[in-house]
Parts: structure tokens; C-alpha cells; sequence
């Protein structure tokens, strides 16, 4: 993954995602690299990670978890989330925060 904010079809932003199962707590860990790196709570098992992965990414940025959908990597930990409800300018701003 090249960029960690791209521009998906329909007006959707793609975030770059690293998931790190089975952590203590669920939340973002923040960017590293090209990626932002997210800690969930949930074991990487029928899909309870991708699960606990929408609902903190949703908490985070503030928007309903139905605007969030994992587009690419749903068996791995490198995913592409779509976005909708949110402006580039306002995600560029909390990765930055």
C-alpha cells in the first residue's frame, strides 16, 4: 500500500489500515508509515476482527459504521477501508491529530 488516503469510486475514501488482533483494548495506534495501525480487542477469527475493527474505526472518526466497509485484505492484516461521510480534508486532519 502506497498511500495511506486514496479515492475510491463513488466518492468513497479508501484508508490504509494495518490491524493488530487480539490486542488488550480496541483503539487506533496512529499512523506509521503509510498505514494507520489499529489495535482490536477481537481475535482474527470469522471475521470478529474486520467487526471491532468498523466499530473503532467509527468511534474514531465519528461517523456511523454503516459508512465504513473493508474493501480490500478481509482475511489479513493489511485492509483498505471505505469511507463515506467524510470529507478527505476532515480524514486527513484526524490521521494528522
Amino acid at each position: 500500500m502506497s498511500a495511506l488516503i486514496s479515492t475510491r469510486a463513488g466518492g468513497a475514501l479508501g484508508l490504509a489500515v494495518r490491524v493488530k488482533p487480539r490486542a488488550s483494548v480496541s483503539r487506533v495506534l496512529g499512523v506509521r508509515g503509510d498505514v494507520l495501525e489499529v489495535a482490536v480487542a477481537a481475535p482474527p477469527v470469522d471475521g470478529a476482527a474486520n467487526v471491532e475493527l468498523v466499530a473503532t474505526l467509527a468511534k474514531w472518526l465519528g461517523v456511523p459504521r454503516t459508512g465504513l466497509t473493508v474493501i480490500t485484505g478481509a482475511t489479513g492484516r493489511q485492509k483498505v477501508v471505505a469511507i463515506t461521510g467524510l470529507t478527505e480534508a476532515d480524514l486527513r486532519a484526524r490521521c494528522s491529530a
